[in-house]
């Protein structure tokens, strides 16, 4: 089984990646692609480097070709987890081409996931209201571009969304559910 994640940044996709690897998931992350690109031209790892290299590469290419680039590296037979999907054309993409694929969305209030970007201090997360609203903004659904970000339709199109507004226990009980009746 293959199954995509989708989210808000900061609403807890880590955790559940976590889990899912813990059960034997492998572990693929678009992010990766578009690093491993960023650096053979030289430009800098960030946020918005890799947002916009990805949108060059969707406008250039297919909206899936992220998902097409990665089913490459997959063994369709294999537990896999990819993380993360970004464009609704990327999981109809899988959806076409997978037998067992689902999409699972994680999402979480947004003052809760600021604070969870304060606390975590990644040096690529936005350090003040505003800029993680542009962020959020921008993930969410960009409306300049619609084979760009659109994580707001992806969480519309998914088979499962998890929210995380509670606490940490309470989003693993509800991973736990999911698996046991649906992947397990």
């Amino acid at each position: 089984m293959i199954i995509g994640m989708t989210g808000s940044i900061a609403s807890g996709k880590e955790t559940l990646t976590k889990f899912l690897i813990k059960k034997g998931f492998k572990y693929y992350v678009v992010s990766e692609l578009l690093k491993e690109e960023l650096k053979k031209r030289n430009l800098e790892i960030t946020r918005e480097n890799m947002q916009n290299l990805g949108d060059e590469l969707r406008k250039k290419e297919g909206a899936a070709v992220l998902m097409k680039m990665l089913l490459e590296k997959i063994n369709p037979n294999e537990n896999s987890i990819i993380d993360s999907l970004r464009n609704p054309k990327e999981a109809e993409f899988l959806r076409e081409n997978l037998k067992k694929f689902i999409l699972i969305a994680v999402d979480a209030n947004r003052e809760i996931r600021f604070k969870r970007i304060l606390s975590r201090n990644r040096s690529s997360d936005p350090k003040t209201w505003e800029e993680f609203l542009k962020v959020d903004k921008r993930d969410h659904h960009d409306t300049k571009n619609p084979l760009g970000q659109q994580v707001e339709e992806c969480i519309k199109i998914s088979d499962f969304v998890l929210l995380n507004n509670g606490t940490l226990e309470e989003f693993e009980e509800k991973i736990k559910k999911v698996y046991e009746g649906v992947i397990k």
